[in-house]
Protein backbone atom coordinates (compact mmCIF):
# COMPACT_ATOMS: atom_id res chain seq x y z
CA UNK A 1 0.00 0.00 0.00
CA UNK A 2 1.47 3.61 -0.94
CA UNK A 3 2.33 5.71 1.79
CA UNK A 4 1.13 9.87 1.80
CA UNK A 5 2.77 11.91 0.40
CA UNK A 6 3.53 13.82 3.90
CA UNK A 7 4.52 11.02 5.33
CA UNK A 8 6.75 9.85 2.51
CA UNK A 9 8.41 13.18 2.56
CA UNK A 10 8.73 13.43 6.29
CA UNK A 11 12.31 15.27 6.40
CA UNK A 12 15.12 12.72 7.83
CA UNK A 13 17.80 15.21 8.20
CA UNK A 14 17.96 18.91 9.72
CA UNK A 15 18.70 20.11 6.67
CA UNK A 16 15.68 18.94 5.40
CA UNK A 17 13.67 21.06 8.21
CA UNK A 18 11.51 23.86 6.65
CA UNK A 19 11.08 27.31 8.66
CA UNK A 20 12.57 26.11 11.77
CA UNK A 21 15.87 27.45 11.98
CA UNK A 22 15.90 28.80 15.29
CA UNK A 23 14.89 25.44 16.96
CA UNK A 24 16.88 23.05 14.67
CA UNK A 25 20.28 25.10 15.09
CA UNK A 26 19.32 25.08 19.11
CA UNK A 27 19.30 21.24 19.15
CA UNK A 28 21.93 20.89 16.69
CA UNK A 29 24.51 22.75 19.04
CA UNK A 30 23.04 20.78 21.88
CA UNK A 31 23.91 17.81 20.27
CA UNK A 32 27.13 19.04 19.38
CA UNK A 33 29.23 19.79 22.86
CA UNK A 34 26.39 16.81 24.48
CA UNK A 35 24.32 19.21 26.61
CA UNK A 36 21.10 17.35 25.79
CA UNK A 37 18.08 18.29 27.95
CA UNK A 38 15.94 15.55 29.53
CA UNK A 39 12.52 17.41 28.76
CA UNK A 40 11.59 19.55 26.14
CA UNK A 41 8.24 21.00 25.09
CA UNK A 42 7.23 21.84 21.43
CA UNK A 43 4.53 23.88 21.29
CA UNK A 44 2.92 25.84 17.92
CA UNK A 45 -0.05 25.14 15.27
CA UNK A 46 -0.57 21.91 13.59
CA UNK A 47 1.75 20.32 10.88
CA UNK A 48 4.90 22.72 11.40
CA UNK A 49 7.35 19.75 12.44
CA UNK A 50 6.85 19.59 16.02
CA UNK A 51 6.64 15.33 15.80
CA UNK A 52 8.59 15.05 13.16
CA UNK A 53 11.71 17.33 15.10
CA UNK A 54 11.33 15.17 17.44
CA UNK A 55 12.02 12.10 15.96
CA UNK A 56 15.29 13.58 14.32
CA UNK A 57 16.12 14.76 18.16
CA UNK A 58 15.82 11.18 18.90
CA UNK A 59 17.98 9.77 15.65
CA UNK A 60 20.56 12.24 16.91
CA UNK A 61 20.93 11.14 20.19
CA UNK A 62 21.24 7.41 19.74
CA UNK A 63 22.57 8.05 16.09
CA UNK A 64 26.34 5.70 15.91
CA UNK A 65 28.30 8.20 13.95
CA UNK A 66 31.24 9.31 15.77
CA UNK A 67 31.17 13.06 14.73
CA UNK A 68 28.35 14.87 16.74
CA UNK A 69 28.59 17.33 14.02
CA UNK A 70 27.15 14.58 12.07
CA UNK A 71 24.21 13.52 13.84
CA UNK A 72 21.83 12.17 12.41
CA UNK A 73 23.56 10.36 9.91
CA UNK A 74 20.37 8.56 8.63
CA UNK A 75 22.21 5.55 7.49
CA UNK A 76 23.65 3.58 10.22
CA UNK A 77 20.98 0.70 11.88
CA UNK A 78 19.31 2.71 14.68
CA UNK A 79 18.62 5.83 12.11
CA UNK A 80 17.38 3.13 10.13
CA UNK A 81 15.24 1.20 12.46
CA UNK A 82 13.89 5.17 13.59
CA UNK A 83 12.77 5.86 9.59
CA UNK A 84 11.36 2.11 9.69
CA UNK A 85 9.12 2.47 12.85
CA UNK A 86 11.61 -0.21 14.47
CA UNK A 87 13.50 1.31 16.95
CA UNK A 88 12.21 -0.12 20.42
CA UNK A 89 13.98 2.69 22.82
CA UNK A 90 11.61 5.95 20.70
CA UNK A 91 8.04 5.23 22.06
CA UNK A 92 5.26 7.10 20.73
CA UNK A 93 2.57 8.18 23.26
CA UNK A 94 -0.67 9.52 22.22
CA UNK A 95 -1.65 11.69 25.31
CA UNK A 96 -5.28 12.07 23.65
CA UNK A 97 -6.10 8.33 24.13
CA UNK A 98 -3.90 7.64 27.11
CA UNK A 99 -5.36 10.29 29.54
CA UNK A 100 -5.63 8.20 32.67
CA UNK A 101 -3.12 8.39 35.47
CA UNK A 102 -2.90 4.96 35.45
CA UNK A 103 -1.21 5.13 31.84
CA UNK A 104 1.17 7.66 33.63
CA UNK A 105 2.03 5.14 36.09
CA UNK A 106 2.69 2.43 33.87
CA UNK A 107 4.69 5.14 31.99
CA UNK A 108 6.78 5.30 35.01
CA UNK A 109 7.38 1.83 36.42
CA UNK A 110 8.80 0.98 32.80
CA UNK A 111 11.20 4.00 32.58
CA UNK A 112 13.63 2.63 34.76
CA UNK A 113 14.36 -0.65 32.53
CA UNK A 114 17.73 0.09 30.52
CA UNK A 115 17.48 1.08 27.00
CA UNK A 116 17.27 -2.01 24.67
CA UNK A 117 19.19 -0.77 21.68
CA UNK A 118 20.32 2.49 22.32
CA UNK A 119 21.81 5.35 24.33
CA UNK A 120 18.64 6.68 25.13
CA UNK A 121 14.84 6.20 25.82
CA UNK A 122 12.83 8.61 24.13
CA UNK A 123 9.25 9.10 24.80
CA UNK A 124 7.40 10.89 22.77
CA UNK A 125 3.84 12.50 24.29
CA UNK A 126 1.89 14.08 21.42
CA UNK A 127 -0.86 16.36 22.43
CA UNK A 128 0.19 16.30 26.22
CA UNK A 129 -2.43 18.63 27.23
CA UNK A 130 -4.58 16.06 26.46
CA UNK A 131 -3.66 14.75 29.70
CA UNK A 132 -5.86 14.57 32.67
CA UNK A 133 -4.96 16.81 35.55
CA UNK A 134 -4.31 13.55 38.13
CA UNK A 135 -1.95 12.38 35.03
CA UNK A 136 0.28 15.27 34.93
CA UNK A 137 0.53 15.23 38.30
CA UNK A 138 1.61 11.31 38.22
CA UNK A 139 4.35 12.64 35.60
CA UNK A 140 5.89 15.53 37.47
CA UNK A 141 8.53 13.67 39.84
CA UNK A 142 9.29 11.77 36.94
CA UNK A 143 9.51 14.64 34.53
CA UNK A 144 11.84 16.80 37.21
CA UNK A 145 14.28 13.55 37.73
CA UNK A 146 14.11 11.32 34.91
CA UNK A 147 16.51 8.51 34.49
CA UNK A 148 19.79 9.50 33.42
CA UNK A 149 18.99 7.12 29.99
CA UNK A 150 15.71 8.72 29.91
CA UNK A 151 14.29 11.64 27.65
CA UNK A 152 11.30 13.14 27.56
CA UNK A 153 9.90 15.12 24.15
CA UNK A 154 6.07 16.80 24.63
CA UNK A 155 4.21 18.08 22.09
CA UNK A 156 1.01 19.99 21.55
CA UNK A 157 -1.18 22.41 19.66
CA UNK A 158 -2.42 24.07 23.21
CA UNK A 159 0.11 25.12 25.33
CA UNK A 160 -1.65 27.32 27.45
CA UNK A 161 -3.49 23.82 28.42
CA UNK A 162 -0.35 22.84 30.15
CA UNK A 163 0.39 22.95 33.88
CA UNK A 164 3.19 25.67 35.01
CA UNK A 165 5.03 23.20 37.12
CA UNK A 166 4.87 20.81 33.68
CA UNK A 167 6.47 24.33 32.07
CA UNK A 168 9.27 24.98 34.52
CA UNK A 169 10.92 21.37 34.26
CA UNK A 170 11.07 21.57 30.14
CA UNK A 171 13.29 23.59 27.55
CA UNK A 172 10.37 24.93 25.90
CA UNK A 173 10.90 26.16 21.70
CA UNK A 174 7.80 27.70 19.91
CA UNK A 175 7.24 26.35 16.35
CA UNK A 176 6.10 29.06 14.03
CA UNK A 177 4.13 28.78 10.74
CA UNK A 178 5.76 28.32 7.62
CA UNK A 179 6.01 30.97 5.24
CA UNK A 180 4.18 30.28 1.88
CA UNK A 181 7.53 30.60 0.21
CA UNK A 182 9.39 27.65 1.89
CA UNK A 183 6.15 25.90 1.49
CA UNK A 184 6.33 26.68 -2.18
CA UNK A 185 9.61 25.43 -2.10
CA UNK A 186 9.04 22.03 -0.48
CA UNK A 187 6.52 21.41 -3.20
CA UNK A 188 7.78 21.98 -5.91
CA UNK A 189 10.53 19.54 -4.37
CA UNK A 190 8.50 16.92 -4.18
CA UNK A 191 6.95 17.75 -7.57
CA UNK A 192 10.08 17.35 -9.62
CA UNK A 193 10.87 14.10 -7.75
CA UNK A 194 7.13 12.33 -8.77
CA UNK A 195 7.56 13.77 -11.93
CA UNK A 196 4.26 15.66 -11.87
CA UNK A 197 2.41 18.39 -14.08
CA UNK A 198 1.43 21.18 -11.76
CA UNK A 199 1.07 25.16 -12.55
CA UNK A 200 3.04 27.60 -10.24
CA UNK A 201 -0.17 29.61 -9.26
CA UNK A 202 -1.94 26.40 -8.37
CA UNK A 203 1.30 25.58 -5.99
CA UNK A 204 0.86 29.04 -4.98
CA UNK A 205 -3.17 28.32 -3.96
CA UNK A 206 -1.90 25.26 -2.34
CA UNK A 207 0.71 27.03 0.04
CA UNK A 208 -2.08 30.09 0.31
CA UNK A 209 -4.47 27.19 2.17
CA UNK A 210 -2.23 25.62 4.10
CA UNK A 211 -2.13 29.09 5.89
CA UNK A 212 1.26 27.75 7.35
CA UNK A 213 0.75 24.38 7.35
CA UNK A 214 3.60 21.86 5.90
CA UNK A 215 1.71 18.87 6.28
CA UNK A 216 -2.01 20.48 5.44
CA UNK A 217 -0.01 21.40 1.94
CA UNK A 218 1.35 18.40 1.17
CA UNK A 219 -2.08 16.31 1.34
CA UNK A 220 -3.37 19.10 -0.40
CA UNK A 221 -1.23 18.28 -3.26
CA UNK A 222 -1.96 14.80 -2.81
CA UNK A 223 -5.41 15.09 -3.16
CA UNK A 224 -5.26 17.41 -6.00
CA UNK A 225 -2.63 14.76 -7.78
CA UNK A 226 -4.07 11.37 -7.31
CA UNK A 227 -6.50 11.59 -10.50
CA UNK A 228 -2.86 11.64 -12.61
CA UNK A 229 -4.21 14.74 -14.55
CA UNK A 230 -1.82 17.96 -14.74
CA UNK A 231 -3.36 20.29 -12.19
CA UNK A 232 -4.08 23.90 -13.08
CA UNK A 233 -5.37 27.04 -10.89
CA UNK A 234 -8.92 26.61 -12.57
CA UNK A 235 -8.98 22.86 -11.02
CA UNK A 236 -7.43 23.51 -7.90
CA UNK A 237 -10.02 26.06 -6.88
CA UNK A 238 -12.94 24.12 -7.70
CA UNK A 239 -11.78 21.43 -5.88
CA UNK A 240 -10.21 23.34 -2.88
CA UNK A 241 -13.62 25.28 -3.10
CA UNK A 242 -12.35 28.82 -3.56
CA UNK A 243 -12.62 31.58 -6.30
CA UNK A 244 -10.80 33.09 -8.51
CA UNK A 245 -9.48 36.61 -7.30
CA UNK A 246 -11.01 38.92 -9.94
CA UNK A 247 -14.60 38.21 -7.99
CA UNK A 248 -13.01 39.33 -4.53
CA UNK A 249 -11.73 42.38 -6.47
CA UNK A 250 -15.16 42.96 -7.92
CA UNK A 251 -16.24 42.70 -4.76
CA UNK A 252 -13.71 45.33 -3.10
CA UNK A 253 -14.80 47.44 -5.79
CA UNK A 254 -18.62 47.22 -5.45
CA UNK A 255 -18.07 48.84 -1.45
CA UNK A 256 -15.72 51.47 -2.83
CA UNK A 257 -18.33 52.64 -5.39
CA UNK A 258 -21.38 52.13 -2.62
CA UNK A 259 -22.88 49.62 -5.24
CA UNK A 260 -24.76 47.10 -3.09
CA UNK A 261 -26.36 45.10 -6.07
CA UNK A 262 -22.70 44.60 -7.41
CA UNK A 263 -21.49 43.14 -4.34
CA UNK A 264 -24.03 40.96 -4.44
CA UNK A 265 -23.65 39.78 -7.46
CA UNK A 266 -20.29 38.96 -6.82
CA UNK A 267 -21.03 37.23 -3.40
CA UNK A 268 -23.70 34.99 -5.26
CA UNK A 269 -21.29 34.53 -8.52
CA UNK A 270 -18.64 32.80 -6.08
CA UNK A 271 -20.87 30.95 -3.77
CA UNK A 272 -23.06 29.19 -7.01
CA UNK A 273 -19.31 27.98 -8.34
CA UNK A 274 -19.11 25.99 -5.28
CA UNK A 275 -16.83 28.10 -3.00
CA UNK A 276 -17.05 27.78 0.73
CA UNK A 277 -19.13 30.97 2.42
CA UNK A 278 -16.22 30.99 5.05
CA UNK A 279 -13.55 30.49 2.74
CA UNK A 280 -14.70 33.14 0.31
CA UNK A 281 -14.64 35.67 3.47
CA UNK A 282 -11.28 34.58 4.27
CA UNK A 283 -10.10 35.39 0.58
CA UNK A 284 -11.88 38.76 1.23
CA UNK A 285 -10.40 39.36 4.53
CA UNK A 286 -7.00 38.20 3.29
CA UNK A 287 -7.32 40.75 0.48
CA UNK A 288 -8.33 43.65 2.39
CA UNK A 289 -5.62 42.64 4.54
CA UNK A 290 -3.27 43.52 1.70
CA UNK A 291 -5.26 46.78 1.02
CA UNK A 292 -4.32 47.79 4.74
CA UNK A 293 -0.71 47.01 4.43
CA UNK A 294 -0.08 48.91 1.38
CA UNK A 295 -2.56 51.68 2.72
CA UNK A 296 -0.06 51.56 5.95
CA UNK A 297 3.09 51.96 3.73
CA UNK A 298 3.80 48.15 3.65
CA UNK A 299 3.18 47.23 0.18
CA UNK A 300 6.60 44.61 0.07
CA UNK A 301 5.12 42.41 2.36
CA UNK A 302 1.56 41.74 -0.10
CA UNK A 303 2.19 38.60 -1.60
CA UNK A 304 0.97 39.04 -5.62
CA UNK A 305 1.88 39.94 -8.73
CA UNK A 306 2.77 43.27 -10.38
CA UNK A 307 -0.53 43.42 -11.74
CA UNK A 308 -2.77 43.01 -8.80
CA UNK A 309 -0.18 45.08 -6.68
CA UNK A 310 -0.82 47.94 -9.05
CA UNK A 311 -4.58 47.24 -8.63
CA UNK A 312 -4.37 46.95 -4.81
CA UNK A 313 -2.02 50.44 -4.57
CA UNK A 314 -5.40 52.27 -6.29
CA UNK A 315 -8.05 50.65 -4.12
CA UNK A 316 -6.24 51.40 -1.09
CA UNK A 317 -5.90 55.23 -2.23
CA UNK A 318 -9.58 55.13 -2.30
CA UNK A 319 -10.39 53.83 0.73
CA UNK A 320 -9.71 55.90 4.13
CA UNK A 321 -8.16 54.09 6.64
CA UNK A 322 -11.44 54.07 9.14
CA UNK A 323 -13.68 52.88 6.13
CA UNK A 324 -11.33 50.07 5.30
CA UNK A 325 -10.58 48.94 8.78
CA UNK A 326 -14.09 48.39 9.54
CA UNK A 327 -14.59 46.45 6.47
CA UNK A 328 -12.03 44.10 7.74
CA UNK A 329 -13.53 43.70 10.99
CA UNK A 330 -16.91 43.48 9.27
CA UNK A 331 -15.30 40.49 6.64
CA UNK A 332 -13.34 39.06 9.73
CA UNK A 333 -16.67 38.14 11.67
CA UNK A 334 -18.48 36.88 9.22
CA UNK A 335 -15.68 34.23 8.66
CA UNK A 336 -16.20 33.27 11.82
CA UNK A 337 -19.89 33.57 12.29
CA UNK A 338 -20.48 31.45 9.08
CA UNK A 339 -20.33 28.23 10.44
CA UNK A 340 -23.32 28.37 12.91
CA UNK A 341 -25.75 30.27 10.46
CA UNK A 342 -28.63 28.22 8.92
CA UNK A 343 -28.23 30.67 5.39
CA UNK A 344 -24.89 30.19 4.44
CA UNK A 345 -24.46 33.92 2.39
CA UNK A 346 -26.25 35.66 4.83
CA UNK A 347 -22.75 36.54 7.16
CA UNK A 348 -21.49 37.60 3.57
CA UNK A 349 -24.27 40.00 2.82
CA UNK A 350 -24.44 41.45 5.83
CA UNK A 351 -21.12 42.20 6.24
CA UNK A 352 -21.16 43.74 2.86
CA UNK A 353 -24.45 45.76 3.70
CA UNK A 354 -22.66 47.26 6.69
CA UNK A 355 -19.03 48.20 5.05
CA UNK A 356 -21.84 50.09 2.24
CA UNK A 357 -23.69 51.91 4.82
CA UNK A 358 -21.93 52.10 8.41
CA UNK A 359 -20.61 55.48 9.33
CA UNK A 360 -17.16 55.28 10.63
CA UNK A 361 -16.61 57.48 13.28
CA UNK A 362 -12.96 59.09 14.03
CA UNK A 363 -11.21 57.82 17.06
CA UNK A 364 -10.94 60.79 19.72
CA UNK A 365 -7.24 61.63 19.85
CA UNK A 366 -5.28 63.07 23.14
CA UNK A 367 -5.09 66.99 23.12
CA UNK A 368 -3.13 68.40 25.59
CA UNK A 369 -5.42 71.61 24.64
CA UNK A 370 -8.92 70.04 25.89
CA UNK A 371 -9.45 70.39 29.15
CA UNK A 372 -11.08 66.23 29.47
CA UNK A 373 -7.59 65.62 27.75
CA UNK A 374 -9.15 63.98 24.62
CA UNK A 375 -9.91 65.99 21.52
CA UNK A 376 -10.82 63.86 18.22
CA UNK A 377 -10.26 65.44 14.76
CA UNK A 378 -13.10 67.18 12.68
CA UNK A 379 -15.94 65.28 11.96
CA UNK A 380 -16.85 65.31 8.18
CA UNK A 381 -20.72 65.83 7.43
CA UNK A 382 -20.41 62.80 5.80
CA UNK A 383 -19.82 60.57 8.85
CA UNK A 384 -22.52 61.39 11.14
CA UNK A 385 -26.44 61.90 11.07
CA UNK A 386 -27.34 65.58 9.91
CA UNK A 387 -27.64 68.20 12.75
CA UNK A 388 -30.79 69.27 13.74
CA UNK A 389 -32.44 72.92 12.97
CA UNK A 390 -31.15 74.88 15.72
CA UNK A 391 -34.32 77.29 16.04
CA UNK A 392 -33.28 81.21 16.90
CA UNK A 393 -33.27 82.66 20.32
CA UNK A 394 -35.63 85.21 19.24
CA UNK A 395 -38.33 82.90 17.89
CA UNK A 396 -38.31 80.29 20.89
CA UNK A 397 -39.32 83.45 23.02
CA UNK A 398 -42.66 83.35 20.48
CA UNK A 399 -43.70 79.70 21.43
CA UNK A 400 -45.93 79.81 24.35
CA UNK A 401 -44.75 77.77 27.67
CA UNK A 402 -46.64 74.18 27.34
CA UNK A 403 -49.18 74.22 30.13
CA UNK A 404 -48.31 70.75 31.18
CA UNK A 405 -44.60 70.05 31.75
CA UNK A 406 -44.26 66.55 31.60
CA UNK A 407 -46.29 66.13 28.39
CA UNK A 408 -44.03 68.36 26.28
CA UNK A 409 -40.89 66.77 27.73
CA UNK A 410 -39.41 64.07 25.87
CA UNK A 411 -39.37 60.32 26.64
CA UNK A 412 -36.72 59.24 28.94
CA UNK A 413 -35.57 62.74 30.40
CA UNK A 414 -36.18 62.85 34.28
CA UNK A 415 -37.40 65.67 36.01
CA UNK A 416 -35.43 68.89 33.67
CA UNK A 417 -34.80 71.46 36.04
CA UNK A 418 -37.44 74.46 34.97
CA UNK A 419 -35.01 77.00 33.64
CA UNK A 420 -35.48 80.85 35.49
CA UNK A 421 -35.06 83.95 33.73
CA UNK A 422 -31.48 85.53 33.74
CA UNK A 423 -31.12 88.42 36.05
CA UNK A 424 -29.90 91.66 34.32
CA UNK A 425 -26.61 93.02 36.33
CA UNK A 426 -25.86 96.19 34.41
CA UNK A 427 -22.70 96.41 36.59
CA UNK A 428 -21.47 92.93 35.51
CA UNK A 429 -18.07 92.76 34.35
CA UNK A 430 -17.69 91.85 30.81
CA UNK A 431 -16.98 88.26 29.43
CA UNK A 432 -13.13 87.81 28.27
CA UNK A 433 -12.70 87.50 24.59
CA UNK A 434 -11.18 84.07 25.64
CA UNK A 435 -13.75 82.64 27.62
CA UNK A 436 -16.00 80.45 25.53
CA UNK A 437 -19.19 81.32 25.42
CA UNK A 438 -22.05 79.71 27.25
CA UNK A 439 -25.55 79.35 26.01
CA UNK A 440 -28.31 81.62 28.17
CA UNK A 441 -29.90 79.85 31.09
CA UNK A 442 -33.00 80.09 28.97
CA UNK A 443 -32.10 78.28 26.16
CA UNK A 444 -31.24 75.30 28.78
CA UNK A 445 -34.96 73.87 28.08
CA UNK A 446 -34.41 73.78 24.15
CA UNK A 447 -31.07 72.32 24.28
CA UNK A 448 -32.20 69.77 26.62
CA UNK A 449 -35.52 69.18 24.23
CA UNK A 450 -33.14 68.88 21.26
CA UNK A 451 -31.32 66.67 22.94
CA UNK A 452 -33.95 64.41 24.21
CA UNK A 453 -35.39 64.17 20.81
CA UNK A 454 -32.36 63.16 18.84
CA UNK A 455 -31.57 60.77 21.60
CA UNK A 456 -31.77 57.54 19.97
CA UNK A 457 -29.43 58.70 17.16
CA UNK A 458 -26.80 60.04 19.60
CA UNK A 459 -26.47 56.89 20.85
CA UNK A 460 -26.44 54.96 17.46
CA UNK A 461 -23.56 57.60 16.59
CA UNK A 462 -21.70 56.59 19.65
CA UNK A 463 -22.63 53.10 18.98
CA UNK A 464 -20.46 52.62 15.83
CA UNK A 465 -17.29 54.02 17.62
CA UNK A 466 -17.26 52.63 20.93
CA UNK A 467 -20.42 50.08 21.50
CA UNK A 468 -18.84 49.70 25.35
CA UNK A 469 -20.04 53.75 25.33
CA UNK A 470 -23.21 53.49 23.86
CA UNK A 471 -23.74 50.22 26.70
CA UNK A 472 -23.05 53.17 29.52
CA UNK A 473 -25.48 55.47 28.07
CA UNK A 474 -28.40 52.97 27.71
CA UNK A 475 -28.29 52.73 31.31
CA UNK A 476 -28.41 55.98 32.31
CA UNK A 477 -31.54 58.72 32.38
CA UNK A 478 -31.33 62.98 31.22
CA UNK A 479 -31.96 64.30 34.54
CA UNK A 480 -32.18 67.94 32.72
CA UNK A 481 -30.08 70.98 32.52
CA UNK A 482 -27.42 72.42 35.14
CA UNK A 483 -25.42 75.66 33.69
CA UNK A 484 -25.39 74.31 30.50
CA UNK A 485 -24.30 70.72 31.52
CA UNK A 486 -26.10 68.07 30.57
CA UNK A 487 -26.44 66.02 33.95
CA UNK A 488 -26.71 62.32 33.34
CA UNK A 489 -28.25 60.02 36.17
CA UNK A 490 -27.14 56.82 36.44
CA UNK A 491 -28.89 53.84 38.98
CA UNK A 492 -25.11 52.89 40.55
CA UNK A 493 -21.56 54.39 41.69
CA UNK A 494 -19.98 51.67 39.45
CA UNK A 495 -21.37 52.43 36.11
CA UNK A 496 -21.27 56.24 37.05
CA UNK A 497 -17.56 55.88 37.47
CA UNK A 498 -16.97 53.74 34.14
CA UNK A 499 -18.61 56.66 32.25
CA UNK A 500 -16.57 59.65 33.96
CA UNK A 501 -13.60 58.43 32.19
CA UNK A 502 -11.94 61.08 29.87
CA UNK A 503 -12.76 59.07 26.38
CA UNK A 504 -16.38 58.33 27.09
CA UNK A 505 -17.44 61.98 28.17
CA UNK A 506 -15.32 63.30 24.92
CA UNK A 507 -17.02 60.81 22.77
CA UNK A 508 -20.34 61.24 23.99
CA UNK A 509 -19.96 65.12 23.74
CA UNK A 510 -18.60 64.84 20.28
CA UNK A 511 -21.50 63.10 19.28
CA UNK A 512 -24.11 65.04 20.74
CA UNK A 513 -22.86 68.59 18.85
CA UNK A 514 -22.62 66.26 15.84
CA UNK A 515 -26.03 65.26 15.59
CA UNK A 516 -28.04 68.14 17.90
CA UNK A 517 -25.15 71.11 17.11
CA UNK A 518 -25.35 71.50 20.49
CA UNK A 519 -21.99 72.11 22.55
CA UNK A 520 -22.67 71.22 26.42
CA UNK A 521 -20.59 69.95 29.41
CA UNK A 522 -21.43 66.62 30.84
CA UNK A 523 -22.40 65.56 34.68
CA UNK A 524 -22.55 62.23 36.01
CA UNK A 525 -24.50 61.81 39.08
CA UNK A 526 -25.99 58.90 40.96
CA UNK A 527 -29.72 58.94 40.99
CA UNK A 528 -32.48 56.55 42.60
CA UNK A 529 -35.75 56.40 43.62
CA UNK A 530 -35.08 58.43 45.87
CA UNK A 531 -34.68 61.75 43.53
CA UNK A 532 -37.93 61.45 42.43
CA UNK A 533 -39.10 64.23 45.48
CA UNK A 534 -38.02 66.55 43.71
CA UNK A 535 -41.36 66.50 41.87
CA UNK A 536 -42.91 68.32 44.80
CA UNK A 537 -43.96 71.43 43.77
CA UNK A 538 -42.78 73.05 47.02
CA UNK A 539 -39.49 72.20 46.71
CA UNK A 540 -37.61 74.95 44.72
CA UNK A 541 -35.85 73.19 41.68
CA UNK A 542 -33.65 75.98 41.30
CA UNK A 543 -32.46 76.92 44.85
CA UNK A 544 -29.94 74.71 47.39
CA UNK A 545 -32.32 71.48 47.89
CA UNK A 546 -33.81 71.62 44.00
CA UNK A 547 -30.11 71.73 42.83
CA UNK A 548 -28.85 68.89 45.74
CA UNK A 549 -31.78 66.42 44.23
CA UNK A 550 -30.39 66.97 40.59
CA UNK A 551 -27.33 66.00 41.78
CA UNK A 552 -28.58 62.80 43.35
CA UNK A 553 -29.15 63.72 47.17
CA UNK A 554 -32.12 62.33 48.69
CA UNK A 555 -34.73 63.91 51.00
CA UNK A 556 -34.75 61.86 54.29
CA UNK A 557 -37.84 62.21 56.65
CA UNK A 558 -37.37 62.00 60.33
CA UNK A 559 -40.45 61.42 62.47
Amino acid sequence: MPQALYREYRPHLWEQVFGQDHIVHTLQNAIRSNRVGHAYLFAGPRGTGKTTTARLLAKAVNCLEGDPAKRPCDHCAHCIAVNENRFLDLIEIDAASNTSVDDVRDLRDKINFSPTQGSYKVYIIDEVHMLSTAAFNALLKTLEEPPAHAIFILATTEVHKIPATVLSRCQRHEFRRISVKDIIKQLDIIVKAKGLSVEPEALTLIARQATGSMRDAISLLDQLTSTGEAVTLQNAQTVLGTTTSQVVVNLVDAILQRQASGGLNAIHQALDSGTDPRQFARQVVEYLRGLLLVRLGNADQVDATAELRALMAQQAQAFDLPRLLGAVRLFNSAASEGRAGWQPSLPLELALADSIEEKFLPTPQPSPHHPSGIQGRPVEATELPPPVHQPDPSEEKTIPPASNPKSARPEGISNPPTPSKPATNDSAPPRSPSTPAQEPASNDSAVLNRIGQNWPRVRMAVKKLRPSTEALLNSCKLLGMKNGALVLGFQGEIVKSKMETPENLELTRQAIASVTGASVALICVVSNKAGAASNDPDIDRDGMVGTALNLGGQIVHKE
